[in-house]
């Protein structure tokens, strides 16, 4: 299995920025996919999450209204549209694949992707 995650890059604040994560090795419409980050020297961290059906997503607290997950299943990808960025957003972004059920918590994951950096400064 491998994900592969693009689009991170440096961007002032209140700009947008669209991550991507392509998956392949597994049979991508029956997982869910979720976006995690990790700021320097703190705890990755739950973003949003989007089941296999695009029926079932959540975000977190801190992106709701700003980033919005979505996938194509017949590309094996998932994207992340972020806009209204703000510098607290700063942190590498990694996407991650679980069988089936969707999930918040790091432990659940087994399949990773390798992390693409976003910074958010003027």
């Amino acid at each position: 299995v491998q994900l592969q995650a693009s689009g991170g890059g440096l961007v002032q604040p209140g700009g947008s920025l669209r991550l991507s994560c392509a998956a392949s090795g597994l049979d991508f419409s029956t997982y869910s996919m979720t976006w995690f980050r990790q700021a320097p020297g703190k705890e990755r961290e739950f973003v949003t999450t989007i089941d296999w059906t695009s029926n079932v997503i959540y975000y977190a607290d801190s992106v709701k209204g700003r980033f919005t997950i979505s996938r194509d299943n017949a590309k094996n990808t998932v994207y992340l549209q972020m806009n209204s960025l703000k510098p607290e957003d700063t942190a590498v972004y990694y996407c991650a694949a679980l069988l089936s059920s969707v999930s918040s918590w790091v432990r659940d994951y087994r399949y990773w992707g390798q992390g693409t950096q976003v910074t958010v400064s003027s």
